[in-house]
């Protein structure tokens, strides 16, 4: 029986290749331990069968952008737990096999109250991250309202603009009925809890809220509990 040593030690004996581009091959998930994809570079192996993927590059791998249709209910911590490979939607078009070291350390960023659903953004890329937090205020955000209740042109009117919400006015906004129940709110410098507090100031009760777009970015098709990449040609 061989001692069993760390897979990179081993892998960078078999090809053969620097420490370092063994730990790259293994991290972009293009080495298998007896037929299984193992990512960690400190896997512990010794008689097993080593491969390494027909394509493979011992290339860096680039911080992610994920984009999850969170859940109505559901925090940003619990979120973050559906970031991983069995809820990856089928329908991405960034063509990326989803890594490990993809769901390591991403950060939340625009808030969404756990009541709403929709869009969440959560991210590895600092530049993203400052774009998203730094600059929030210049983001405009697009959201679909069900509500209950009757709303006249004058309230409608109010709500697109005069209202104010935690003392402070509140900027003009674009509101519009989508149809018989459900209305599209889209505008600059949202807060939690806004939106449910300015439908009660014109007499609307909020059965649901969903986040549809950030900026550039829109959620698509994606069901309930999906991610996806951001494309490189998505702009927030």
């Amino acid at each position: 029986m061989t001692e069993a040593i760390r897979l990179s030690k081993r892998l960078a004996e078999l090809l053969p290749c620097s420490r370092r581009e063994a730990e790259l091959y293994i991290e972009g998930g293009w080495v298998t331990v007896d037929g299984e994809r193992i990512e960690e570079p400190q896997y512990r192996v010794a008689d097993q069968r080593i491969e390494l993927l027909p394509g493979a590059t011992p290339a860096p791998i680039p911080p992610a952008t994920l984009l999850l249709h969170k859940p109505a209910g559901c925090t940003a911590e619990r979120a973050l737990e559906r970031l991983d490979s069995a809820h990856h939607w089928e329908a991405d078009g960034a063509g990326q096999r989803p890594l490990r070291k993809h769901f390591a350390r991403q950060q939340a960023t625009t808030p969404l109250e756990a009541a709403a659903s929709g869009l969440l953004v959560f991210t590895q890329n600092h530049g993203v991250l400052r774009r998203l937090l730094d600059d929030a205020a210049s983001i405009e955000h697009e959201y679909l309202v069900e509500v209950a209740g009757s709303l006249d042109d004058a309230g409608l009117a109010r709500l697109r603009h005069g209202l104010q919400y935690q003392g402070r006015p509140l900027p003009a906004l674009k509101v519009s009925w989508q149809n018989e129940t459900r209305l599209r709110f889209a505008g600059k410098g949202f807060r939690p809890g806004q939106i449910a507090d300015m439908c009660r100031q014109v007499g609307l009760a909020v059965v649901a809220i969903r986040r549809l777009r950030l900026g550039g970015v829109s959620m698509g098709k994606m069901e309930p509990g999906q991610w996806r990449y951001l494309l490189p040609s998505e702009r927030f």
